[in-house]
């Protein structure tokens, strides 16, 4: 996301808030333009027989009713098209139709049903298509996220990410759904409504909109103060969510050091603020739809008052009356609507940005030729440095090996020496600032990404399990394989004999990250997950640190047993994992300070020696203090 600039004065600056991306708008929009369109000419269909209403009941009380009510009245002329009237005329006229009235109930039912169908038709399509809309953001949403680099995913909230992915795509289609051809509504009613009213009495039109510029100015205001406190309470919302998925995520952290007081604090200021920026929008809210239906209200008073003098003094008709209070009634609720549409908008705007920020990171990019090789197993660095962007500091430098295919590699060094990094780079989840990385003679930078990933299996020190079946998550890179081939993948991951032991096997569901296992387990289903991949080049990241020594020692040695198939990476604190391997690679400060096998760096001073003794002196004083 944006970085928060610094004002001169050392304190944060909000960033500008994004415009709107018009050409996410047309991605937004793909598949959906069918239903606007539909949508937009029902939209006219019922504006039109909406204000037909009117003219249909004051046609009927001028033309028809009056001059058979009071002898010697004259309604004047009615305000119909001369092609109808002529029409009219022609079957008998008013004289006709006083003696079949009911023609006249059958068009104002005619009339009404079609606005009826009309607004139907509207509201369905511009459901559709809102609908559409919020699909394709939460697609494209989804599909980003996932291909963005892995160092994007290191400076976002995930709480934050999904409070994006959702609740600003919901605003975005509450606008489409609700406001968006309230637009092109309130500037049909307003020509509609002038070009009628002014054929029958400008002063009247007049009188009827005074109001109407004082009622569009609030709307204006309340648009522009409403925008900047939803963004705050928008914000807010994203803080919020962050702190509940991390909450949620890391509830047994939280119980293990007793901080529930301690959070519980922290969520409720995070949900006080929430809520008091929630409140001034609401506020806002209140005093627009007060002020607006206070003038709303008076103009329409205006315009009954006015109409009815004007219709005692003969100026104008009592029909022509009627059509002047129905349509500034009907004007002055669509110009007052402006405001919640203008806010709505600014809303919509604000949650578009933020959708924005997501959809323009730059997405993982090929910097090579994309080849997709056959990868053994073969690996060598060639004097491969690399650090952060935001940092001089160099996390590896210069670090050269190689790897034959079969061959166990073992990783040791303290924490921070770079021992992730190194595989990471294998990865290609980071890319080398020097030097290069070859897979079977080929620079890793050349291998399409997905290509290298999928014959790279690795296993994480906290491994990722998904709310499902055991079965499910060691069978996740393979649906459809068979039972056998999961059973042999727990057996080497010693995980076999434990879970059919649970009372619903392999049916058993874990919970949330596998919460409902213990770190032991939750590694050695890991394993045998990665296992399932069968790739050629696999890499242990500590991943057996929460298992004991035993267990520790029965998978490397089924592991070993299929060593010929691939090429080994282990990283671990613990020399009895690590002296097995073929080669042993010792980081210190990001550099490659040894490799060799275990006898032969056990034999020279150095950090390998000094761990191995440490290990070993604290071995020794467990068996002299369980003796």
């Amino acid at each position: 996301m944006d970085k928060k600039k610094k004002k001169n004065n050392g304190a944060e600056e909000k960033p500008a808030r994004r415009p709107v991306n018009y050409k996410l708008v047309k991605r937004m929009m793909r598949g959906t333009w069918k239903y606007f369109i539909i949508a937009a000419a029902a939209l006219i269909a019922a504006v039109l027989s909406a204000y037909l209403i009117p003219i249909v009941t004051s046609f009927t009380i001028d033309y028809v009713l009056l001059p058979y009510a009071e002898e010697g009245y004259s309604a004047g002329t009615a305000s119909l098209p001369a092609w109808l009237m002529d029409r009219i005329e022609a079957i008998g006229g008013a004289q006709f139709l006083i003696k079949h009235l009911y023609i006249m109930g059958i068009a104002l039912i005619l009339v009404t049903a079609i606005n009826a169908f009309s607004t139907y038709l509207r509201r369905s399509y511009i459901a559709y298509g809102g609908e559409g809309i919020a699909k394709n953001l939460r697609d494209d949403l989804y599909s980003h996220l996932a291909n963005v680099p892995f160092d994007y995913h290191k400076h976002v909230s995930t709480g934050d990410l999904v409070q994006r992915c959702t609740s600003d795509v919901d605003t975005v289609r509450r606008f489409i759904q609700n406001q968006l051809l309230e637009i092109v509504r309130t500037v049909l009613m307003v020509v509609f409504a002038a070009v009628i009213m002014l054929r029958i009495d400008p002063l009247l039109t007049l009188w009827s909109v005074i109001l109407m510029p004082f009622l569009a100015l609030s709307s204006f205001i309340y648009f522009k103060k409403v925008t900047d406190t939803f963004e705050a309470a928008d914000e807010a919302e994203g803080k919020l969510s962050a702190t509940i998925q991390e909450n949620l995520t890391g509830v047994r952290v939280v119980r293990a050091f007793g901080q529930q007081r301690r959070e519980f604090d922290n969520f409720t200021e995070k949900n006080r603020d929430h809520r008091n920026k929630n409140r001034r929008v609401m506020e806002l809210m209140a005093y627009y739809w007060s002020i607006s239906d206070g003038f709303g209200y008076a103009q329409i008073m205006i315009s009954l008052c006015v109409g009815a003098l004007f219709a005692v003094r003969g100026r104008i008709s009592v029909g022509e009356m009627l059509v002047f209070t129905s349509y500034t009634a009907m004007l002055t609720w669509p110009v007052r609507q402006l405001g919640r549409i203008l806010a709505d908008m600014g809303m919509a705007s604000v949650s578009l940005g933020r959708i924005d920020e997501i959809l323009s990171a730059p997405l993982e990019t090929e910097p090579g030729r994309a080849l997709t090789p056959e990868i053994t197993g073969d690996i060598e660095f060639r004097h491969v440095g690399f650090r952060y962007e935001d940092s001089t500091e160099p996390v590896l430098d210069d670090i050269s090996f190689t790897a034959k295919h079969g061959e166990t590699i073992a990783i040791l060094g303290s924490t921070g020496s770079g021992k992730s990094s190194l595989v990471q780079l294998l990865q290609r989840l980071y890319t080398a600032t020097s030097g290069e990385i070859l897979v079977n003679g080929v620079n890793i930078n050349d291998i399409e990404r997905h290509h290298l990933r999928r014959n790279i299996g690795i296993v994480l020190q906290e491994p990722f399990l998904y709310s499902r079946t055991i079965k499910d998550n060691i069978r996740i890179v393979d649906p459809e394989a068979e039972d056998e081939k999961v059973f042999e993948a727990a057996r080497i991951a010693a995980i076999h004999d434990v879970v059919t032991g649970f009372e619903a096997g392999y049916d058993t569901v874990v919970g949330e990250r596998g919460v409902t296992l213990s770190g032991g387990q939750k590694q050695r289903v890991a394993i045998a997950r990665m296992l399932m991949q069968a790739a050629p080049i696999i890499i242990l990241d500590d991943s057996m640190s929460a298992v004991d020594t035993e267990t520790d020692a029965a998978i490397r040695d089924a592991l070993n047993g299929r060593r010929n198939s691939c090429t080994t990476f282990i990283i671990s604190h613990r020399i009895t994992t690590l002296c097995r391997a073929d080669r042993i690679l010792v980081l210190e400060h990001g550099r490659l300070v040894q490799q060799g096998t275990h006898e032969e760096l056990i034999r020279v001073d150095g950090l390998y020696k000094r761990i191995a003794d440490i290990q070993n002196m604290l071995e020794d004083e467990l068996k002299g203090g369980d003796a």
